[in-house]
């Protein structure tokens, strides 16, 4: 029989011993043994910490972000490999869909993030500066590094691939290898997946390691900038964080596991609306997609009480209707659960449930499987119950059956619906199904503390909507209290839970030094040379133009309203302005804007190829007819852009604009960005396989990058995930 293999210490090997024996949980068939015995796991974790770490935090997070790219589209065009193997697991082909391409829609969605949200640095800067004196010599501002340590990713047996893929995304972006221990029980699909990962040559060495088996003593070895992830059961999450080393070393602990989330039919959604029909699919769709095993799932239906019939009966129509079997048959709907184990657990979560419930559909012997042997699969029947006495009966509210099992609960008012979602003593989402805005304001604010996420589906949002269970990368997946206190992903967020917010202090010129970004008070570069006479690579940041100045007239003003369109009273009505804060007629702050760019700008053709935005724009002061403005620019940040053919090589700069009066005051503070021009290539390689190259010369360990990259598209892969 096969035995899978841990990637360790750069290399494939199997674990010693007997091991453990996984079956196809559709017709209980031996597929292989999994054993990771005789691994040396603290020499894995020092061979991240020593090999890996130094290798990412080598490079940008731009350079990271073109690798994670790369991996996506080397993935996706492997994918039918990866569904064939899902089918093992149990997986239909659109529960494969929600596993495999949201992982690698992930990696798409933090590719795209590095580029876009954070700086072609290997750190990131936190926020601006902090005034810290009167005198503005001394200042604060907070950077944040890459951990220097490794990143443990301990996940759950329901997403084999979603799982590993969407902790390695946003720790490989912040700089920090990865040691991936999935759920033994569907670890064949997770090692597949892996080894392409692997076979890829774009992940450098040490980056990268994975354990098919148990973790042994691996976080007994863990130190203070290591850092832990794990999904999974709360009792599981309290056993691991509780360990001697994550205590005494204050190992960053973040737990996802599984919660009792709540879905809510609004009080006006009645039997035959949009918001009725709606809510009555996901419903359904929430109990049978994976068999029910997502963390995310609806557990507890909260319904209007006159609406509970209309409610069940739908429910059951609905539910009828799922086909149940092997998954690799094109009429099935849902497949069995991961393992007979699992079947077992769920029974005896279920029969817990009884106690406090009444079955209205469902159960023992209502279990009809097309294409497979019942007995011999990991099969579990759909199974709705109902608790009409939800605030007495609490069984609902603490015990979750991890499988299509689902409990219907009736509330008097939104307010008792409130205290209902809270009873599930934190969940990671909860989602509400309704029309009215004022239902929606009063339920996300009563149960937000409750909730990591909050879903509201009305007519408007039903058909882009994503869905209850699909946590997004864009926004955090976690929750409070049972669901583990974590948050994962969410966008920026995910990536700074595996970097070090440090505050530095210092005078400003010190400061702009350790970040590379220029701020009031830093020394200046000043060239006979105008700046927008420069080359990308010549300008400095620090490199400051400080204008000639412009009085400005009544003509500017009337001529701008006319040009403008902008008649506002306060420009134009000297008894209205008088009467007004202003005191008299000022010039339009959009004037002042324009006025100050003809002060600084060059306008010979050069090597500025466009202007590329604005930023934090502030009136500070108003300007009056009579004023007289100057203009202060300075290259405030550089960053280069990736090389793409057919493009000019280029770079976009941030200026930092102050417009100042006669006297000296700040009228006008903002940031300009603008396209320029590169006088020679890229500094680095741009492309994943050349990166790749170009560290493998630098760390002779490095895995080598293949000969061709796939050209793909990534799809709406990030879509549907839990």
């Amino acid at each position: 029989m096969k035995r899978l293999q841990n990637y360790a210490l750069g290399e494939w090997v199997e674990g010693k011993g007997k091991g453990t024996t996984l079956l196809d949980a559709v017709n209980g068939e031996e597929i292989a043994v999994a054993s990771s015995d005789g691994l040396d796991f603290k020499a894995m974790l020092e061979h991240g910490r020593t090999v890996g770490g130094p290798a990412l935090r080598r490079m940008t997070f731009h350079q990271r972000a073109r690798v994670l790219k790369a991996l996506a589209q080397y993935l996706t065009a492997r994918k039918e490999e990866f569904y064939a193997v899902s089918s093992w697991t149990g997986a239909t082909r659109g529960d494969s869909w929600i596993d495999i391409d949201g992982g690698i829609g992930t990696l798409f969605a933090y590719a795209s993030r590095g580029r876009r949200e954070f700086p072609d640095e290997t750190y990131y800067v936190d926020g601006g500066p902090e005034a810290l004196s009167k005198g503005g010599t001394f200042i604060g501002r907070h950077i944040c590094v890459p951990m220097e340590g490794v990143a443990v990713q301990i996940n759950a047996f329901n997403f084999p691939v979603w799982g590993m893929l969407e902790k390695f995304a946003t720790s490989f972006l912040a700089g920090v290898p990865s040691i991936v221990k999935p759920a033994t029980v569907t670890s064949f699909l997770t090692e597949a997946v892996a080894r392409a990962m692997v076979a890829s040559g774009l992940l450098p060495a040490g980056t990268f390691q994975l354990i098919c088996g148990s973790a042994g003593d691996l976080l007994d070895h863990l130190t203070c900038q290591d850092s832990v992830a794990f999904t999974g059961s709360a009792s599981t999450g309290l056993m691991l964080k509780s360990g001697k080393a994550v205590l005494e070393n204050s190992v960053r602990f973040n737990q996802e596991a599984d919660s009792l989330n709540f879905s809510m039919l609004g009080p006006d959604a009645a039997p035959g609306s949009e918001e009725f029909d709606l809510f009555i699919k996901e419903v359904a769709r929430e109990m049978t997609v994976k068999a029910g095993q997502k963390c995310t799932a609806i557990r507890r239906t909260l319904v209007p009480a006159p609406f509970v019939d209309a409610v069940t009966a739908a429910l059951r129509k609905r539910l009828s209707g799922v086909t149940v079997g092997d998954p690799r048959l094109k009429d099935v709907r849902m497949g069995p659960l991961a393992g007979r184990s699992q079947v077992k657990e769920v029974e005896r979560s279920v029969e817990r449930l009884r106690k406090a419930t009444e079955l209205v559909f469902g159960g023992p012997g209502t279990l009809d499987v097309i294409g497979a042997d019942a007995d011999k699969g990991a099969f579990f029947p759909t199974m709705l119950l109902y608790n009409d006495r939800p605030f007495d009966r609490l069984e609902p509210h603490d015990v979750e059956a991890f499988g299509p099992v689902n409990t219907v609960m009736p509330y008097g008012s939104v307010d008792e619906a409130i205290a209902l979602a809270k009873l599930g003593k934190g969940s990671l989402v909860g989602s509400l199904f309704t029309a009215r805005d004022d239902v929606t304001r009063e339920l996300v604010l009563g149960t937000a503390a409750y909730h990591g996420r909050l879903m509201v589906v009305n007519r408007h949002s039903a058909k882009e909507s994503t869905g209850h269970g699909s946590p997004m990368p864009h926004l955090v997946h976690g929750g409070p209290g049972r669901a583990g206190g974590g948050e994962e992903m969410g966008g920026v967020r995910g990536v700074l839970h595996y970097m070090q917010r440090t505050a530095v202090q210092g005078s400003p010129q010190t400061v702009a030094a350790v970040t590379h970004e220029w701020s009031r008070g830093a020394s200046e570069v000043h060239d006979r040379i105008h700046p927008f006479r420069k080359y990308f690579d010549e300008l400095q940041v620090g490199e400051t133009l400080l204008t000639h100045r412009r009085t400005v007239t009544e003509s500017d003003v009337v001529s701008f309203a006319g040009i403008s369109g902008d008649f506002f009273y306060a420009h134009m009505d000297d008894v209205a302005a008088r009467e007004s804060l202003f005191e008299r007629r000022v010039a339009h702050g959009y004037f002042v804007l324009s006025a100050a760019a003809g002060l600084f700008v060059d306008p010979a053709p050069g090597p500025v190829l466009a202007n590329y935005g604005l930023e934090g724009l502030r009136f500070v002061k108003p300007v009056y007819i009579g004023d007289t403005i100057q203009a202060r620019l300075t290259c405030k940040q550089k960053t280069e852009k990736e090389d793409r053919e057919g493009q000019v090589p280029q770079g976009v700069v941030h200026w930092d604009v102050e417009v100042t009066n006669q006297d000296g005051e700040p009228v006008a503070v903002y940031t300009i960005l603008t396209l320029v021009r590169q006088k020679r290539g890229a500094h680095l390689p741009s492309s994943p396989t050349l990166l790749a190259a170009a560290l493998a010369a630098e760390a002779p360990a490095a895995v080598r990058a293949p000969e061709v990259m796939e050209k793909t598209q990534p799809g709406d892969a990030a879509a549907r995930m839990s």
